[in-house]
């Protein structure tokens, strides 16, 4: 079983931040609700680890 990590795992999080940011521009609100639900089904899929997502639930409920 993978651990969640919840430090700074990116290189460049102010670049990945743009990248979402850019994905919705131009998008109605309900074009990016479903961009964000195919999103976190993609990274859902890539974790592949469900202790793991429903840790990344509770984490982001808090």
């Amino acid at each position: 079983m993978t651990a969640l990590v919840t430090t700074r795992n990116i290189n460049a999080p102010d670049d990945a931040y743009d990248l979402l940011l850019a994905a919705h521009e131009g998008l109605t609100e309900e074009e990016s609700d479903a961009l964000n639900a195919r999103l976190i089904l993609t990274l859902f899929n890539h974790i592949g680890d469900f202790e793991v997502i429903r840790e990344s639930i509770a984490v982001a409920r808090q």
